[in-house]
């Protein structure tokens, strides 16, 4: 049974199987609703109004018994107004019956902001793949060779290939009119030396390649040229495995309480990568088949899951991978819809949640050939990874920092997204809050009506440190009461809360506040960022860094101040603090126009030191210090 659906203010309506939630409705249907929990009920801002009537210019009867029951995970998030004047959560209520539902401002999903350019790193221009162009004799009664040892021997007259070169099954299929087409003319693709993995007919010039980098939460990918090293376009999406949980521990977890889990979530994933490589081949007038080489890093979990491989013992000591060496799989073994015979590149794991994503990081910023200094190098995302030392040791660790920092679990928190608050500044002595938006040039009060939405993860830290330096919130994380301010105030919840804008300065038509329950969120992320870089120095024998180093894109946003001021790593020269973009991203980018930072990678990943920071005997004493803002005693 179907039932018509329709939502406004888009307007895209169809058919949908009764059962569905409304959020796998909007997915259908191409309606793009924030849900940074992925569906999972645990962040409620996939907030929808149902409206209730017969509407003619439709031909439906819309009503909330067309939907099922209120839940108790709704109760959690929506207020009794709200619960009256017909509002759900999109990932709880399933389709019954005919509906028309409207999408507030603040739950409509928004194109994330993707740090296109990072730090500008060297490398020699040496591909995986490379074009070769030959003419070759016609195939006579004389000459009976096959069209493969006619096409390989000329490789080998040519360019000296080796003379044993292999060629793809599927490329062998239709050689035989390929080479006829174009008139024993061809175009050949050679992976490593080793293997043909394309012929086409005439002489062809272009040569692509995709590296991407698929984060817990964010998927960033960049399409470039071969030849030129040239990145030809960037994009990313929200990683499509966030429905089955936010973190990796619960998308772990849904593997092993499904039978089909596991596949659920890697078909997610594949899905999303070829939808990227779509929309990004067109932009330049080409398909994804011309995409002959790929590198994919991820963190350790998330690599398990993209290649298919049970993540369940990750989740059980001594959390062993399935694979730590790097790996090359045909492009069509993962379902992955580039150039048929092209290799999929993964990276090396270091050890346990210490995945291919770090050393990615690593090849890019290459700590290891630091002569005397110690550095620090933080990978800031859901799951954060830790490096330090020079050439001399490198020791790494894993901490799970959560989603807050992205926006996730904070009341008003969103993805780094047009009408999202990134910057925060407040007048210690009257409390007045200058903010500026993602997509305004000037700042409030220069602006009046900002159009805010809500705030993503480099305003968050901004106001964190500001709430502190202003003494709203004091050491503990504690707001402090006695402050007689409109704008500190207790919420509908009676908990505590700092009104950041006003409902007539934003779009959604409510304050903007950061709660007390935010606060908290924020103190276990940078809690446990902290206590892994300490944990590093003491086992380095060091109880001070030379340099930090801000990875990631979140990392490249925040407010280098703001981070020290609430403690998210030991104390360095503000000055030898340094953003370098998504260097996870770039490292995929190295490996992909460079194989001699594919064996870097293998080298890497084989010296580095893992260090476990959660079995160590005083971890929750040190944890619970390191919650205070900057710290409680260091």
């Amino acid at each position: 049974m179907q039932h018509q659906v329709i939502f406004q203010p888009s307007g895209r309506r169809g058919k949908v199987e009764h059962g569905l939630t409304l959020l796998e409705a909007a997915r259908e249907l191409g309606v793009d609703i924030e849900s940074v929990c992925g569906g999972v009920k645990v962040c409620g801002k996939c907030k929808v109004k149902i409206e209730e009537g017969f509407f003619e210019k439709f031909g439906i009867e819309s009503y909330m018994n067309h939907l099922s029951a209120l839940q108790e995970e709704e109760k959690e998030f929506l207020t009794e107004a709200e619960m009256a004047d017909n509002y759900r959560l999109a990932c709880c209520c399933e389709v019954l019956g005919d509906v028309l539902v409207f999408v507030p401002e603040e739950s409509r999903g928004a194109k994330q902001v993707v740090l296109e350019t990072g730090k500008e790193r060297h490398y020699k221009l040496d591909p995986a793949v490379r074009k070769y162009y030959v003419e070759m004799a016609a195939a006579t009664l004389e000459d009976h060779r096959g069209d493969y040892e006619r096409l390989r021997e000329a490789l080998h007259e040519k360019y000296d290939l080796p003379a044993d070169l292999e060629i793809d099954y599927y490329v062998l299929r239709d050689l035989p009119g390929v080479v006829r087409e174009g008139q024993w003319k061809v175009t050949v693709t050679v992976w490593n030396n080793r293997e043909i993995i394309r012929v086409e007919p005439g002489l062809k010039e272009t040569l692509i390649g995709l590296a991407v980098d698929i984060g817990t939460t964010t998927v960033a990918a960049y399409l470039c040229d071969l030849r030129s090293g040239e990145v030809l376009v960037v994009d990313s999406m929200m990683n499509p495995q966030v429905r089955y949980g936010e973190d990796v521990l619960s998308r772990i977890t849904y593997s092993m309480m499904n039978d089909d889990g596991l596949e659920k979530m890697h078909k997610a994933i594949v899905e999303g990568l070829n939808t990227l490589a779509q929309r990004m081949t067109e932009k330049i007038g080409l398909s994804p088949a011309d995409i002959a080489d790929m590198t994919l890093v991820f963190n350790t979990a998330m690599q398990h899951i993209a290649l298919c491989i049970d993540p369940k013992f990750l989740g059980r000591s001594p959390f062993a991978p399935g694979t730590k060496s790097s790996r090359n799989i045909k492009a069509r073994d993962l379902g992955i819809n580039i150039c048929r015979a092209a290799m999929v590149h993964t990276l090396p794991v270091e050890s346990g949640f210490v995945g291919p994503d770090n050393v990615a990081v690593l090849i890019a910023e290459e700590p290891y050939r630091e002569k005397e200094k110690i550095r620090l190098v933080i990978d800031i995302g859901t799951n954060g990874e830790i490096d330090l030392g020079n050439e001399k040791r490198l020791l790494c660790t894993s901490c799970a920092t959560g989603p807050a920092l992205e926006g996730a679990q904070i009341k008003f928190g969103m993805r780094a997204a047009p009408g999202a608050i990134e910057k925060i500044r407040i007048n210690p002595e009257t409390l007045d809050v200058t903010y500026k938006v993602i997509g305004q040039e000037q700042w409030y009060p220069e602006i009046k009506k900002t159009e805010a939405k809500g705030i993503c993860g480099s305003g968050i830290i901004d106001i964190m440190a500001q709430l502190f330096l202003s003494g709203v919130i004091n050491k503990s994380g504690r707001f402090n009461m006695k402050i007689d301010h409109p704008r500190v105030r207790k919420g509908e919840d009676g908990k505590p809360e700092f009104v950041v804008a006003w409902a007539e300065e934003t779009s959604i038509g409510k304050d903007i506040t950061f709660t007390q329950g935010d606060v908290r969120a924020v103190q276990l992320a940078k809690a446990a960022l902290y206590v892994g870089a300490r944990y590093l120095m003491e086992k380095l024998g060091v109880d001070k860094v030379d340099s930090v180093t801000l990875a990631g894109a979140f990392g490249s946003y925040i407010d280098r101040e703001s981070a020290m001021v609430i403690g998210m790593f030991p104390d360095c020269a503000l000055e030898d603090v340094v953003a370098v973009g998504n260097a996870a991203g770039d490292g995929a980018k190295l490996a992909l126009l460079d194989v001699g930072k594919r064996e870097e990678a293998a080298w890497i990943a084989r010296q580095v030191e893992f260090v476990e920071t959660a079995i160590e005997p005083d971890f929750q004493n040190r944890f619970a210090a390191a919650m205070a803002l900057p710290h409680s005693t260091d």
